[in-house]
């Protein structure tokens, strides 16, 4: 059995077994290093003199559905330098076996490290348990502390973006290599001075991805002047559907006219419905008195002040974002309401029948949601005509205003019709929204300045403007192949770090597990 233990794919390279025991669920080997001398840590002279034995007893591996412990017998050997200070030393074995003071063997205490990055304190002791390896919660989360690399390498392209501690609350700072596609950093907050000290310490950096959060690119202006700053193309694009839809809401009290809803049945609303459209008589009352103030030339402070209302609420007010009386919530049928709608144009009418046809192409919900959407639909067509039915929401007619003629409905397409023949303003911001869409899909730069020239203009100025104010970053994010999906890539993966650690990992954990797990 001692021949057996001894071979090298057992025992670690550069040692030697004398004796193997089993004791009860303990496989112990007794082991020696296999040089006849050992240099000396201080001076580096060689050795052979020997002064002492003692024995250490790290932990290994477990075999065979048992626990292993290494009694590894280490000499201590006289310095043979006169003048050095290490008269006595022991003997080191190679870092493939053990390191110094440690009390598990390297090879152990590896696992012990991807353990902790993998599955955090708790989940990786429970899992140790039932592998045979004595390791508590706290050594895990101590080992991922403190066998955290160093990053070296100078970064050349970085993406920037900020994740929630706790949202609407507090904020830190992720930072992402673009190019080895690794995190290399998280700073405890977004404040942009403790960004810009971070970035003036790495001067190599030359381009940097971002949002068109104003205090990022501050900060990189001031640490980085000649860097390249690329905007995220996925929020240019979410920008412009959210300018698009701000145009379409300060214009539903016009849409309404324009389709021949000029009053609403409350007959026909349902129980919720009702609901919204009671407070939006009680929003009127507001928005009516906030325009007032405006109009005899009170400044937004003061109308705050005078109001009780919010900042945000008042300038949505003032900018005719509140004119839409019935507001819906995603639910799970909103993915698959321009499939309903297409079998409604094409004659199934029966929510039960609709309900297994969705059924059958992977809709979970329920009859009840499917049978209520029906009901609303059928009740709405039999109100159109005689021009007392509700007009569709904002955002669901912003949908239609923006999807290709190919895919409308029928009664979708009068709608558009009319709205963009009553509206001419309302159809160049869509068409000026379909544009910027194109160039940001294309990358078509060389259009972006005429492009904000018309854009100025239009229903979706203030967006046109952001963009003037941030226009290299934008001209950048059309010109650079370079975006920030990869950042917002390794939040989520923080997120999921976070929630399974409930939240209660400082920042160097979290460091340490983010960047040693790229």
């Amino acid at each position: 059995m001692a021949s057996w233990f001894s071979r090298r794919d057992f025992l670690p390279a550069g040692l030697k077994a004398d004796q193997v025991e089993l004791d009860g669920n303990t496989i112990r080997v007794h082991a020696h290093s296999s040089d006849a001398a050992a240099a000396c840590p201080r001076c580096g002279t060689i050795s052979r003199h020997v002064h002492s034995r003692y024995r250490r007893r790290p932990a290994d591996l477990p075999a065979h559905g048992r626990a292993v412990e290494l009694v590894l017998l280490v000499r201590r050997f006289r310095c043979q330098t006169l003048r050095c200070s290490a008269r006595i030393f022991a003997e080191r074995f190679p870092s493939e076996v053990t390191q110094p003071h440690m009390r598990r063997t390297s090879r152990l205490q590896g696992l012990v490290r991807h353990l902790g990055l993998a599955l955090g304190g708790r989940p990786a002791q429970a899992l140790a348990r039932r592998l045979l390896l004595p390791v508590s919660k706290d050594t895990f989360l101590r080992s991922v502390r403190d066998m955290a690399d160093e990053d070296t390498a100078i970064p050349r392209v970085i993406g920037i973006d900020d994740w929630a501690w706790r949202k609407g609350q507090r904020y830190g700072t992720l930072i992402c290599d673009l190019e080895r596609r690794q995190v290399i950093d998280l700073l405890p907050d977004r404040e942009p001075a403790t960004v810009e000290a971070w970035l003036r310490a790495r001067p190599g950096i030359q381009i940097v991805a971002r949002d068109r959060n104003g205090g990022y690119g501050a900060a990189v202006s001031r640490a980085l002047p000649e860097a390249i700053q690329v905007a995220d193309r996925w929020h240019l694009l979410e920008n412009a559907s959210a300018a698009f839809l701000a145009a379409v809401q300060r214009s539903m009290p016009a849409i309404r006219k324009a389709i021949g809803a000029k009053t609403l049945d409350p007959k026909l609303l349902t129980a919720a419905e009702r609901l919204q459209y009671e407070g939006y008589h009680r929003r009127q009352q507001t928005n009516q008195i906030v325009r007032k103030m405006a109009d005899e030339g009170l400044a937004i402070k003061r109308i705050v002040r005078s109001t009780g209302l919010s900042r945000k609420l008042v300038r949505q007010i003032l900018r005719g974002e509140r004119e839409d009386v019935f507001r819906i919530r995603e639910s799970s049928l909103t993915p698959w309401l321009p499939r309903l709608e297409q079998e409604w144009s094409g004659g199934c009418l029966n929510g039960a029948e609709l309900w297994r046809r969705l059924r059958a192409d992977g809709f979970r919900g329920s009859l009840r949601v499917v049978s209520e959407w029906a009901t609303r639909q059928r009740r709405a067509e039999q109100a159109v005509p005689n021009g007392t039915g509700k007009s569709p929401p904002a955002r669901r007619i912003a949908a239609l205003l923006t999807m290709g003629r190919d895919h409308l409905s029928r009664a979708d397409a009068v709608q558009v019709a009319r709205i963009e023949a009553a509206l001419p303003a309302l159809a160049t911001a869509r068409a000026l929204t379909d544009r910027f869409t194109d160039m940001v899909r294309n990358a078509r730069g060389d259009a972006l300045a005429a492009w904000l020239d018309e854009a100025e203009a239009s229903m979706i100025a203030p967006f046109a403007c952001g963009l003037r104010s941030d226009c290299a970053a934008v001209a950048a994010a059309l010109r650079e192949p370079w975006s920030n999906g990869q950042t917002e890539g390794q939040i989520n993966r923080l997120k999921t770090l976070k929630r399974q650690m409930y939240g209660r990992a400082n920042i160097d954990l979290l460091r340490a597990r983010l960047v040693a797990a790229s």
